[in-house]
């Protein structure tokens, strides 16, 4: 008896037989017979887990994947990891160890009686400092000098709400945050006489609900501060004022001596890590600005590390920087502030740090701080410019002090 097919389509097919042997290759065997057949029921399928388009966007890549660059110009380091909490316990989480380099000591009062002396003395007149705000990791470094004098505090000034929302920056944000408070520039120009400092650093939270983006506030609060102490220097770290070069300009003629504003990173990477409002080529404008109305003044500018930067892109930065004549360039690392923020995507090692600070060197920059902890507000940094700028100064004098003997010579001879 011949062999036939069933003609009906089956989810499992059923095991073949010995006689099935027979029939020939080309022939597919889930072709019906032309032979009339008996109409039978469909078998009914197996019942299968139900698959979600969520299942599927959650095991593939993720954004980050795309957005980050695959070639990593600094040797990679694999965090270490820890079960904390009782074993066991639904709380034991597993959490992530800073590599050797990062790890500093906590900043406790009792460590130094400078700590909470000058967080009195903050808070007594209503200010507010970067080094808290941001969660600077070197603030018991800065602040705990063998006094007050020797300390280093950067004043944060009109409040300390931001209307920018940058993925890097812990500081508060709002829309329309508190009115400024019209003594200001005359507390932080009392609070920085009494603690006699010979440096001085302001930066200010962004001020985008303000007209002129608080510029004349900042630059009010520098004419107090040199009047009060003549001799101290200070150093501006401003926004961007939305691109206002009249604000520049109005904080570059206030009197400081250093004026500085931060690129944060590469240009490719801005739109991911600063607020939109924020833009790579209005930052340069800006440096290049406060140089033009200025002629002389040290400008200054800082660059996060670890960000997911390529070695060509912080190439391009430096020439970028050099073009726009600025003079100093600090490199840091980034530190993810908390959960919400954007992650570290590479933790760069000391040796990575120097080779960028020489580099930075030889393209002519007249300083550089590099290493896993600097900001650009470093303590070490802060020294050499003083140096710098007391040099000029000199400098300055003793080119008047000659004009003034040839112009007497002059007189005399006539």
């Amino acid at each position: 008896m011949p062999f036939r097919i069933p003609s009906i389509r089956c989810l499992k097919p059923p095991p073949i037989s010995k006689a099935r042997s027979s029939i020939p290759p080309s022939r597919a065997l889930a072709t019906a017979v032309s032979e009339p057949t008996e109409p039978t029921t469909p078998a009914t399928p197996h019942a299968r887990r139900e698959t979600t388009f969520t299942d599927r966007l959650n095991a593939g890549p993720s954004l980050f994947d795309f957005t980050s660059p695959t070639d990593d110009p600094f040797p990679s380091h694999q965090p270490r990891t820890a079960l904390v909490g009782k074993p066991g316990s639904p709380h034991q989480k597993e959490i992530t160890r800073l590599p050797s380099w990062l790890q500093t000591p906590l900043p406790t009062p009792g460590s130094n009686p400078n700590l909470k002396s000058i967080k009195q003395d903050l808070r007594g007149l209503n200010l507010h400092t970067v080094c808290e705000e941001a969660r600077c990791p070197n603030i018991s470094d800065c602040w705990g000098g063998s006094d007050k004098a020797a300390a280093t505090a950067t004043i944060m000034l009109m409040g300390d709400t931001c209307t920018r929302g940058c993925r890097f920056c812990s500081v508060k944000t709002a829309k329309a945050p508190p009115a400024l408070d019209p003594h200001e520039p005359e507390h932080v120009a009392e609070a920085l006489k009494r603690w006699g400092l010979g440096y001085v650093v302001l930066t200010s939270v962004d001020r985008d609900d303000l007209a002129d983006g608080g510029a004349r506030h900042f630059a009010e609060t520098v004419r107090k501060i040199k009047h009060k102490a003549p001799g101290m220097l200070v150093e501006a770290l401003t926004g961007d004022y939305a691109g206002d070069m009249g604000g520049v300009g109005e904080v570059a003629r206030s009197g400081l001596d250093v004026y500085a504003h931060n690129v944060e990173t590469v240009e490719e990477l801005t739109p991911q890590v600063r607020d939109r409002r924020a833009k790579y080529r209005q930052s340069l404008d800006v440096l290049r600005e406060a140089n033009r109305v200025r002629p002389g003044v040290i400008t200054k500018t800082s660059v996060m590390l670890g960000l997911g930067e390529t070695e060509e892109q912080l190439w391009r930065t430096l020439r970028d920087l050099r073009e726009h004549e600025v003079d100093v360039v600090t490199f840091g690392q980034y530190m993810r502030p908390t959960k919400r923020h954007m992650p570290v995507h590479t933790y760069v090692t000391p040796d990575a740090f120097e080779m960028w600070r020489i580099r930075a060197l030889d393209m002519g920059f007249l300083y550089c701080a590099s290493g896993p902890l600097v900001r650009s507000s470093y303590k070490a940094g802060e020294a050499f410019i003083e140096n710098v700028l007391k040099k000029r100064a000199g400098k300055r004098a003793t080119a008047l002090a000659d004009g003034d003997i040839a112009r007497e010579m002059s007189s005399i001879m006539e």
